[in-house]
């Protein structure tokens, strides 16, 4: 009599979990800063700019606020964020609306603009310092954006009975309000849909983690557990057959308990939710365990 081999869980594969992550390349230090100070200059010389002009140093956010392009604008703010206030919260600082809430926050703690012209006109132009750390802003995000390229080429190639929607890149996330009319919390975002004949049939989150560790750790594992018990509580509720996915990849896995945590996730629903990394899905995302019941 055969017996069946057992499935591997997300927690079997942790001893050799270097192999079965994948690593997004990066950049040389110090081969980077020629391209940095190119790119970047144009935005130092322009803060240098405003910043002769300004009375004060909100009248300097309010000049850069005022600032087009986009991403000069918003290149502006994170110099002014490193001479002036860095205490403000990039988010709202690339917000134009939030111009006065930062003023009426944070304005106390703003370096003097005499004080800011000086230290300014003390370095080089281009700086390279400066241009280095605006070069890390570039590329923020870029590898979550590889990973879910490389899951919707995957899921098209090996599963095409499937349709996967959602940001391909960039993009706004998929409201699960928008996918089924009554969901309890409409404003839910998830990064991928996978339907079968029109129908969803698993629900995924995607991230790459290039480090993790700390309350970041907590963070998003909590997040995890509580989007897939929502999900998948919902789906009980309403009759429906729906997975969740975790894609989650990088060498973050392997630090802390990132592995362990998100194995007991997998492991709290068994059947119904399952992490992977891209290496992963041909073997532990399949058609059977999809439409199963």
């Amino acid at each position: 009599m055969r017996i069946a081999k057992k499935e591997k869980s997300f927690a079997d594969y942790r001893p050799e979990g270097h192999l079965w992550i994948t690593l997004s390349t990066g950049e040389y230090y110090p081969d980077v800063l020629p391209l940095a100070c190119e790119l970047y200059k144009p935005v130092l010389v322009s803060f240098g700019q405003l910043l002769k002009s300004a009375h004060s140093s909100t009248d300097l956010l309010m000049a850069i606020t005022n600032t087009k392009p986009q991403w000069m604008r918003i290149q502006l703010c994170r110099v002014f964020r490193k001479y002036v206030s860095p205490e403000t919260p990039v988010e709202m600082l690339k917000k134009k609306s939030a111009v006065k809430n930062i003023c009426d926050r944070f304005g106390k703690g703003f370096r003097v603009v005499t004080e800011v012209q000086q230290r300014f006109q003390e370095r080089p132009m281009p700086d390279e310092a400066l241009c280095a750390v605006l070069w890390e802003y570039k590329d923020r995000g870029q590898k979550g954006y590889d990973l879910t390229e490389r899951l919707f080429t995957i899921v098209r190639e090996n599963f095409p009975l499937l349709e996967i929607t959602g940001p391909e890149r960039a993009g706004k996330d998929v409201l699960l309000g928008e996918l089924f009319d009554d969901y309890p919390k409409p404003d839910r975002p998830v990064d991928f849909v996978l339907s079968h004949k029109g129908q969803p049939v698993a629900i995924g989150l995607a991230r790459y983690d290039s480090d993790r560790g700390g309350a970041q750790e907590d963070d998003r594992t909590g997040q995890y557990r509580d989007c897939a018990n929502e999900v998948l509580n919902y789906a009980k509720k309403r009759g429906l057959s729906l997975k969740v996915i975790f894609l989650n990849d990088g060498p973050g896995l392997l630090l802390g308990s990132m592995w362990r945590d998100y194995a007991y996730i997998e492991k709290s629903r068994p059947g119904m939710i399952k992490v992977v990394t891209l290496r992963m899905i041909s073997e532990r995302i399949t058609m059977k365990w999809l439409l199963s019941k």
